[in-house]
């Protein structure tokens, strides 16, 4: 048995004393958040030692007994040890170098969030139960699949409030195969292009709709600060970039689960994205979303029983001709070229693709019996094209 980890999100639809109990919760953890940040740091200060999530904890049921702060007794007490549990995860991070120091929250720009690590169960079609308040009503597209392992309840900018469930689902062990093997080349001009010669074309969501995007953002720069206006447009706004994430993450899951069913091992190049991102192509780059397309993939085949191999980023997979292995410099305009050694004539994305296919083949054959790969060549690790 292999467990895997999926999400599965609901929208809510809550009444408005639901809503106003969640909106204080969030307050209450956001207190809870401000308050562990700030122990951390005097405990520091003063005696040069880190203040354990334990004594946090012991310090918490303190802080609810005074009589100013004793509206934290009616939150739920889940949400809050589970801010001191995500703060002491948040220095780990920052210590391990893997995040920046965590800071303050504030209303005005942390969303209303709120994390249940039990407690938060789907009843029916149409509700879900939530501690302390009861059923509340919730479109439950899909059912749950395996363990319900936390729950969190947040609202986006547009205003919508969501139920997020964290899943452990246990699957059958799956033997994989390299029957169907392919090469992918991800780019601009063509988002995908397989080793079997299809190409897909980028959808471009953003770019679609950035005259849209910037007649409402213009409205809101317009509107006074503080009004009703304000806030419609605000809402307006965030409504315009909801869409386009909504079309760019339905696009991207498609697209992954397509090719994941057709193939049993999916060659890619491993791509620097962040680097990429800060060029004078950062918002296409940002428009195609690649490093989202990657995890979907990698997600899609855990799930299916395939394999997705990485190539290194490195490999010189579109300057090098697949027939003869010969090298020859190219610029970012040569989308066709012709070896000079053999005088085959290549597509640029297409030749990058089918050597993908074969260094993911040969990395597949490293240390194991077989002595060639696909493409007859060896599968010694130190060989380079």
């Amino acid at each position: 048995m292999r467990m895997l980890t999926r999400c599965y999100k609901y929208r809510l639809q809550l009444t408005p004393t639901h809503v106003e109990t969640l909106v204080q919760w969030a307050g209450c953890r956001r207190f809870v958040w401000n308050w562990a940040l700030h122990c951390k740091q005097t405990h520091y200060q003063t005696t040069g030692q880190r203040l354990s999530y334990q004594r946090l904890a012991a310090a918490l049921v303190d802080l609810k007994r005074q009589p100013k702060t004793a509206f934290l007794r009616d939150c739920h007490s889940q949400p809050l040890q589970q801010t001191l549990m995500d703060l002491e995860t948040a220095f780990s991070n920052f210590f391990a170098k893997r995040a920046k120091y965590p800071r303050f929250k504030s209303r005005k720009i942390t969303p209303h969030s709120l994390r249940f690590p039990q407690g938060v169960i789907v009843v029916d079609e149409h509700t879900i139960s939530v501690p302390k308040i009861g059923l509340i009503r919730a479109i439950i597209h899909r059912p749950l699949q395996g363990i319900a392992k936390s729950a969190t309840i947040k609202q986006d900018a547009t205003g919508a409030w969501w139920v997020i469930f964290v899943c452990h689902i246990d699957l059958p062990d799956v033997q994989p195969t390299a029957d169907r093997p392919v090469g992918i080349d991800v780019g601009l001009e063509s988002f995908t292009t397989l080793s079997t010669g299809e190409k897909t074309a980028p959808p471009k969501f953003y770019c679609r709709s950035q005259k849209k995007l910037a007649r409402a953002q213009r409205k809101l720069s317009r509107a006074q600060k503080g009004s009703n206006n304000r806030l419609k447009a605000k809402k307006h706004v965030a409504r315009i970039h909801k869409k386009i994430n909504n079309q760019r993450a339905d696009w991207l899951h498609k697209h992954a689960l397509g090719i994941v069913r057709q193939f049993d091992v999916v060659c890619i190049e491993d791509l620097n994205i962040k680097g990429l991102a800060r060029t004078k192509l950062a918002k296409s780059f940002s428009d195609a979303a690649l490093s989202t397309f990657m995890q979907r993939l990698q997600e899609k085949a855990e799930w299916h029983g395939r394999r997705v191999v990485k190539i290194g980023r490195f490999y010189a997979s579109s300057k090098t001709c697949h027939f003869c292995h010969s090298k020859t410099a190219l610029t970012l305009a040569d989308r066709v070229w012709t070896c000079p050694t053999c005088g085959t004539t290549h597509d640029r994305d297409g030749n990058a693709a089918i050597n993908m296919l074969y260094e993911g083949l040969r990395l597949l054959a490293v240390g194991t019996t077989e002595s060639q790969n696909a493409a007859r060549d060896g599968v010694n690790p130190a060989k380079r094209w």
